[in-house]
């Protein structure tokens, strides 16, 4: 009986082992075949998005924050049963065993997951390659002229949207729905952006976002967009389609930005438009701050006064979260960019500024 127990336990382990030397040997294709990210993005990923996006997409709630908490709870359950077992030596050796065959299957089915669905991404061709959206440089000068146009834009969108009582910004139409659609009408003009979208979920306890200063994320495991939908109401357009722009294989965050801000300003819905105006504000001018901080005061000067006030309360809200697990999450974060060839790390977020004065100057 102990030797046929152990034989089931070999041939149980074989399975999630093939896949981590799978997941090791994908990713190396990845990075030193070139072509390899290219041929998965185009052929291979969008059969997963539309296979495993789909059937996530079906769950009202966001399954990967559900997956998120159950193995929380399955990892402390294990580690104490094999505390336990440990503790009981041989009277339950085999049954230590097993639970460490679980464990070893879940850690590889997700490692080869995150793989197929977001790492080999990392080394395929950008989208400003492949737009021909290619950021060079630029003076001050076109700098001020890019933020002046988007502070007229703001000026243009805000007296759009609809409010609340107390100023807050308000969504007349489903906003989900209208970042699907915001995206594929990008994709009519951009092919690489074409083809399936779930829609993007809010998390149930969107604080879990909150405290780690982020306002959305994609999850490789479930082929899902989440948001924050605790944060000041502007930024979710321009998160939903910066997330959902991962969906089509663009992992570099500065890319990720300019597509979420591209798709919102084409939209016919105000408050998409009016996202995408004050998100592009906030960024470019907060560029121009470093070389001209004359120009900034006056420019934001300008912007209406509801504006300025959503610009108050997300300065606000992201205040009352700053803190060591703030801090901590932001070095993760970093880490985690730069080993997946993002040399700038978390400042890659605001490189999109980069392709926005491109795209106005040389583009629009």
């Amino acid at each position: 009986m102990k030797k046929r127990g152990q034989k089931r336990i070999k041939k149980r382990v074989l399975i999630p082992v093939v896949l981590l030397v799978a997941s090791v040997l994908l990713m190396a294709a990845s990075i030193y075949i070139d072509g390899f990210a290219d041929w998965h993005r185009e052929h291979l990923y969008p059969a997963l998005t539309g296979s495993i996006g789909r059937l996530s997409g079906m769950a009202p709630v966001s399954v990967a924050e559900i997956g998120l908490y159950l193995l929380a709870l399955l990892l402390v359950f294990g580690c104490l049963y094999v505390i336990l077992s440990v503790i009981h030596r041989a009277w339950n050796r085999y049954r230590t065993k097993k639970t460490a065959v679980v464990l070893l299957w879940i850690g590889s089915v997700l490692a080869f997951l995150y793989v197929i669905n977001c790492g080999i991404n990392y080394r395929s061709t950008s989208f400003a390659e492949q737009s021909g959206i290619v950021p060079r440089d630029y003076t001050v000068e076109e700098l001020r002229k890019v933020c002046l146009e988007l502070t007229q834009d703001v000026q243009e969108t805000e007296p759009s949207v609809s409010r609340g009582s107390g100023g807050e910004l308000l969504f007349t139409t489903d906003a989900g729905k209208n970042a699907v659609r915001a995206m594929q009408e990008l994709g009519e003009e951009f092919p690489e952006l074409k083809g399936y979208y779930p829609e993007p979920k809010k998390l149930l306890f969107p604080a879990f976002l909150s405290i780690q200063s982020l306002t959305g994320i994609y999850s490789p495991f479930t082929v899902e967009a989440n948001y924050n939908s605790d944060m000041t109401a502007y930024n979710i357009p321009f998160t939903m389609c910066h997330e959902l722009s991962h969906l089509k294989g663009f992992m570099q965050e500065q890319e990720a930005n300019f597509i979420g801000w591209l798709a919102c300003s084409r939209l016919d819905v105000p408050e998409f438009r009016y996202s995408a105006a004050l998100s592009g504000w906030l960024y470019a001018s907060n560029q121009l701050w470093n070389y001209d901080q004359a120009s900034y005061e006056e420019m934001y000067g300008m912007l209406p006064e509801n504006a300025r006030k959503d610009l108050q309360d997300n300065d606000a809200f992201w205040s009352s979260y700053e803190g060591k697990i703030a801090e901590v999450s932001n070095q993760i974060n970093d880490a985690y960019l730069k080993s997946n060839g993002q040399e700038n790390g978390v400042k890659s977020y605001d490189k999109m500024v980069d392709m926005l004065v491109v795209y106005l100057l040389d583009h629009a």
